[in-house]
């Protein structure tokens, strides 16, 4: 599913009336201004909104879809803005955003990770620009947690659309943390034996004796927790769209 595949962004245009265009045949913007489907009146209001939705998306402005789609509905975002879709997760001292600091954070972009390290180069200036590269953000659990921290801790305000993924887990049927899911879905992963805990005592182990080693293997860590979300989003997406989108398509299409 893509984002030229909703309509409740146009206003006046909830979940049912989605459903209802969607069943009609109107399953694409294109649709619209080619229908008798629909009342005059409420065909010219979603044509201009479509107008309006069209440039935006050709100059690459997720934050006004942003603005527009329900959080829950975010997800839509994911095939119109994949090249530019930003993994990401942090690491900590601890679990209070005022009291403890971030250690590392992790993006994975395009095939590629790379990590900021604290005292090296996780700076605000290369936060922005991370965050500048991005289209749409995609975490686990990261509004309540990783983007708090960050915006908390070095002063800023991610406006990028932020996809997270452990609410549309659960709206799937799916709880508990990011490991524990990543077992269920099969999703590999190293380095099994860390966790939170032992991600902060290898900083600990790293700050206190310059521990090279344990640097490595708490960045290793903080990438895998990076990188196996875009696996999680494919599942994640091809499960919403057959259950929000597919069954409203007429089977002649």
């Amino acid at each position: 599913m893509r984002i030229e595949n909703s309509f409740i962004l146009a206003p006046g245009v909830g979940e049912k009336t989605e459903q209802k265009l969607w069943k009609k045949g109107i399953t694409h913007w294109d649709h619209v201004e080619d229908t008798s489907e629909i009342s005059s009146n409420k065909q010219q209001k979603i044509s201009e909104f479509v107008g309006k939705a069209r440039r935006n998306l050709d100059v690459g402005n997720s934050v006004f879809f942003k603005e527009k789609l329900p959080n829950k509905s975010l997800w839509r975002l994911y095939r119109n803005f994949e090249e530019n879709a930003c993994f990401f997760d942090i690491e900590t001292t601890g679990l209070d955003k005022k009291r403890n600091k971030v250690t590392t954070v992790s993006f994975h972009r395009d095939g590629e990770s790379r990590t900021l390290i604290q005292g090296q180069d996780l700076t605000k200036e290369r936060l922005e620009e991370e965050m500048f590269e991005s289209k749409i953000l995609v975490s686990f659990n990261g509004k309540r947690f990783d983007q708090p921290f960050l915006e908390h801790n070095f002063d800023m305000d991610i406006k990028v659309p932020h996809i997270d993924l452990m609410y549309l887990f659960k709206r799937i049927g799916y709880s508990g943390g990011l490991k524990k899911i990543e077992k269920q879905l099969n999703v590999d992963r190293e380095l099994e034996d860390i966790d939170g805990r032992e991600a902060v005592r290898l900083w600990k182990k790293y700050e206190r004796n310059n521990n090279q080693d344990a640097l490595d293997k708490l960045v290793r860590y903080n990438q895998y927790d990076a990188r196996n979300l875009q696996d999680l989003l494919e599942i994640v997406h091809k499960r919403l769209t057959g259950e929000v989108f597919e069954p409203h398509i007429p089977s002649k299409q």
